[in-house]
């Protein structure tokens, strides 16, 4: 049933969203140097290597390391990078992975190929064994101001009480979350 939904609900968002999709890569496009999408490196469920797109937010010689390991993030942006990662328009690409099959709507955020702490934790925690999602309940319950261990925490109780009805909750809560901007550091 969750794929069924991530798939129906994924093409009804891309059908609705095509408009902003479209003016997003345009100013992305127009605002700095380099592909309007970049694709990283992320892990996915029992930690295989996937391909995950996203709007540019960053300058194209920025190192692939978490934001927060930067020594100023600020300094890295593109022109609209900090509207685009604070809206969460930069994520919009993604819709190609839940489409793929790499996502889902809900799970823990994929981490970055070298973030060895997260996939360690997660790995010995069992949270590992869950497709990556769009959103998450350490999305929804703090984003980017949460430790590593909070998130993956947070991960194994997603994975505890995980239903069709929790994914519908945490949807909701992330819609208020990126409406008021929520949790968004960098």
């Amino acid at each position: 049933m969750k794929r069924t939904f991530d798939i129906l609900f994924a093409c009804f968002v891309a059908l609705i969203l095509v408009g902003p999709i479209l003016l997003v890569f345009l100013a992305v496009w127009f605002t700095s140097k380099g592909s309007a999408l970049y694709w990283s490196n992320r892990v996915g469920k029992e930690n295989k290597v996937f391909k995950m797109p996203k709007f540019r937010s960053m300058k194209v010689d920025t190192p692939a390391v978490a934001t927060h390991l930067l020594q100023d993030p600020k300094s890295a942006l593109t022109p609209i990078g900090d509207f685009l990662r604070k809206s969460s328009l930069d994520e919009l690409p993604q819709l190609w992975c839940i489409l793929k099959g790499d996502m889902s709507f809900v799970g823990p955020r994929p981490a970055l190929f070298n973030q060895d702490d997260l996939i360690a934790l997660r790995t010995e925690q069992g949270a590992h064994l869950l497709k990556p999602g769009l959103t998450g309940w350490a999305q929804v319950n703090g984003r980017d101001e949460l430790p590593i261990p909070e998130k993956v925490a947070l991960d194994v109780e997603y994975l505890q009480r995980k239903s069709f009805s929790f994914d519908i909750y945490i949807l909701w809560l992330t819609f208020i979350k990126v409406i008021r901007r929520d949790g968004v550091s960098h």
